[in-house]
């Protein structure tokens, strides 16, 4: 590893701003900050990019929110998108209600006792004769995949609709009133809805649903509508935060919170009665609870004479009861969790039978026979199961990509997802074959891969699904529920980077659970760059010989001169010692605010890469951006320019127009990301600056997230010095709250491992 002398400090170098609150600390009541976090200064301060860790503060897009206007694919891939999780929940929600309510006599009946009490009711009627109504019916079946009809493009859903000027007007008022910003009217609107101002004045603390506020500013609006009826015992109040508590836990990733740390969260926040406010929110069908047995913990439970009756054989023997946890959640998350665990239970559970109409084993071997190491093994392992996971690094890709090469050569419908375009691109480089590479968004909206069939399902038989470890629990759903019956699904990922950035951690859930094959890569990432971040993955920080200058370090004393340093990087040092331009260079940091997060970095990279007056909310033609439509969904790209329509961006190759009203919101400058807006994405050179701020925001995902984004040349401005090997070797992954591995325990027979 290279090291790069200091420079010295620039005597014109103004002095660092100071970091800035981190208001988002409290967004999970149960674990700390997430380290890409930014503070939310006021009520009128919107989300920037809701991707994880970083956006873990900067909280979900408003349902609401307008979308990018135009044809643009990248936007109808977010509409799209947006429907399709729109149409699961209305699926999930219709599937809850079929289990509760009176049952009505034979209701609940399906298949041939379904059919044989309808024909019994039609002959006991008169509207059908006994043996017309007791005929046998001809056996539907799904067509062989050879004969399916051409896939269904899902036509384009209409954009959402702003709210109307009037109800933006009466929300103005009611804001006004409150004390509230009236700029937080339009998204107040669009997220309560009809009767947006009713609803504020019968409980003002609805306002907590936007995204930004918090419950102190909350609180104040609230004391001004309400007067002296306005208290901390007020059970709107309790109600409202302690749902606005479990929404902050899903965007730090917890897809529920266990009850006693909701209950200490309430109590902080000043709520009299915790128990009473979260058995108001469930009254009221705000959250859910659950009773989840806990695993390996059955204990005897000792019982009295009267609990054991009259004779004393049970008390002797005691008998065993598993103790459960309580956990308290939103039902968006978590009927997705309940779906998806279903889901992959019949994917495990429903592998096609050797009929004749698909590849039989003797020809799976003969695929695998020419294949070697890992990948035979992948072939072998999809051969005989329906899920499959994959572990390995960026060079483990070419794995994967050789079980689609195999399976299409068998005739098989196969696509390959990947988290970004970026990924997109590098796998169809990997599989030869474009149309088989598609992104996670664009299999799900329709614009890419194979569309789907007359019942709606993807029209493939193997899904192999990349970056799986960016799964959040509502897409991975959508995936599986996506999947026809008979299809095999592999996820494959590298288990050390950073998880998801919505709530959830699927792949991590299901390598624990064990519920499937695992097949491990022992293909290393070459060179000294992989062999850095193999040690890594491992808790160790190793110094690697680096003749070319692959891995350069560059010690810094202040926020000033990790600036400056990384300015000097981007701008002449690689592009002349390692011949990598600068618009191939990514600079890195733990967060967007602070006095060397994205903010700042960007700011001093445009002024020495493209300068100009900003005119267009701080942005001139040519600035390299991220545009960020929904929560969690980083696309990068470029200004060309800006007219009355609005900003127009060139995303991935295809143009956006962004209205001025959102450039703010959705639009930021990108020389400098965050690692979780980097994920998924990889360039020939990386700078990661580490300022000596930042060290309590590092942690050993982090580190190997952003360390693994460069392909030739990394260099890493240090200003945390012993703090990062600490983070490596000691800090791992934040925990989050779920309950993937406890739904799929009781589908998933131990003979399908």
């Amino acid at each position: 590893m290279s090291t790069e002398p200091a420079a010295a400090e620039d005597p014109g170098a103004a002095a660092a701003e100071q970091a800035e609150s981190s208001g988002p600390a409290e967004a999970a009541p149960d674990a700390e900050a997430a380290p890409d976090t930014e503070p939310a200064s006021d009520t009128s301060e919107s989300a920037d990019d809701g991707d994880g860790g970083e956006s873990e503060a900067e909280g979900k897009s408003a349902d609401g929110e307008g979308k990018a206007e135009g044809d643009s694919a990248e936007l109808s891939e977010t509409e799209a998108e947006i429907a399709a999780q729109r149409e699961l929940r209305e699926r999930i929600e219709q599937r809850k209600a079929s289990k509760q309510g009176p049952i009505d006599a034979g209701t609940k009946l399906s298949g041939t006792a379904a059919d044989l009490l309808a024909a019994v009711r039609a002959v006991e009627s008169g509207d059908k004769p006994v043996a017309s109504a007791f005929q046998e019916p001809e056996p539907a079946r799904r067509p062989a995949p050879s004969r399916a009809p051409e896939p269904v493009r899902p036509q384009r859903p209409a954009a959402a609709q702003a709210p109307a000027e009037e109800a933006v007007e009466a929300v103005r008022a009611v804001l006004a009133e409150g004390g509230a910003p009236p700029a937080l009217a339009g998204q107040t609107a669009a997220v309560l809805g009809d009767d947006a101002d009713g609803q504020l004045r019968a409980d003002p603390w609805q306002l907590l649903r936007v995204t930004g506020v918090r419950p102190e500013q909350a609180d104040g609006f609230a004391r001004a509508l309400l007067g002296a009826e306005c208290g901390p015992d007020n059970e709107r109040r309790g109600r409202a935060i302690t749902v606005w508590l479990l929404e902050q836990a899903a965007v730090a990733g917890h897809t529920a919170l266990d009850a006693a740390t909701l209950d200490a969260a309430l109590g902080q926040r000043a709520v009299p009665d915790p128990d009473a406010a979260v058995q108001s929110a469930l009254a009221e069908g705000d959250a859910l609870v659950f009773q989840d047995a806990l695993e390996g913990t059955e204990v005897p439970v000792q019982r009295t004479n009267e609990e054991s009756g009259a004779g004393g054989e049970d008390r002797e023997n005691g008998e065993p009861e598993r103790p459960v946890r309580v956990l308290i959640g939103l039902e968006r998350y978590a009927l997705a969790e309940e779906s998806l665990a279903d889901g992959l239970a019949r994917v495990i559970n429903s592998l096609p039978k050797e009929d004749g109409s698909g590849p039989g084993a003797a020809e799976w071997e003969a695929a695998a026979a020419q294949a070697s190491g890992s990948a035979a093994e992948l072939i072998r392992a999809v051969a005989g199961h329906g899920l499959v996971l994959h572990s390995g690094g960026e060079e483990a890709r070419a794995e994967p990509a050789a079980l689609v090469a195999a399976a299409a050569a068998l005739g098989l419908r196969v696509c390959a997802a990947a988290h970004s375009a970026d990924g997109r691109r590098r796998l169809a480089r990997a599989t030869g074959a474009d149309g088989a590479a598609v992104t996670v968004a664009g299999l799900l909206s329709g614009e890419q891969g194979p569309g789907r069939d007359a019942e709606g399902a993807l029209a493939l038989d193997l899904l192999v699904v990349l970056d799986a470890p960016q799964l959040d629990v509502e897409t991975a759903a959508m995936l599986v529920e996506s999947l026809p019956d008979g299809a095999r699904l592999v996820l494959g990922g590298d288990p050390g980077v950073l998880w998801s950035a919505g709530p959830g951690r699927v792949f991590a859930d299901l390598l624990s659970a064990r519920c499937c094959p695992q097949v491990v890569s022992r293909t290393p990432d070459p060179g000294p760059i992989g062999e850095l971040t193999s040690g890594i993955g491992i808790g160790e920080l190793n110094q690697v010989e680096a003749p070319g200058k692959e891995v350069v370090l560059v010690p810094v004393r202040d926020p000033a001169e990790a600036i400056h340093r990384t300015v000097q990087l981007v701008a002449d040092s690689v592009p002349r010692a390692i011949g990598v331009p600068a618009e191939q260079t990514q600079v890195i940091t733990p967060g967007h605010g602070g006095a060397v997060g994205t903010r700042a970095l960007n700011a001093a990279l445009k002024e020495r890469l493209n300068p100009g007056p900003g005119r267009f909310g701080g942005f001139d033609p040519d600035d390299r951006i991220a545009y960020v439509p929904a929560a969690g969904r980083t696309t990068l790209g470029r200004v060309v320019r800006a007219d009355a329509e609005g900003l127009h961006l060139e995303c991935d190759g295809a143009p956006v127009v962004v209205p001025q009203e959102r450039v703010e919101r959705e639009v930021r400058h990108a020389w400098a990301l965050t690692a979780h807006q980097a994920t998924g994405q990889r360039w020939p050179a990386a700078v990661v600056v580490l300022p000596g701020d930042a060290a309590e925001a590092l942690s050993r995902p982090w580190v190997y997230t952003a360390f693994s984004r460069a392909e030739r040349h990394l260099s890493v401005v240090q200003g945390v010095e012993q703090a990062l090997p600490r983070a490596v070797a000691e800090r791992l992954w934040k925990d989050r709250t779920t309950r993937l591995q406890t739904l799929l325990r009781p589908q998933v027979p131990a003979a399908a491992v």
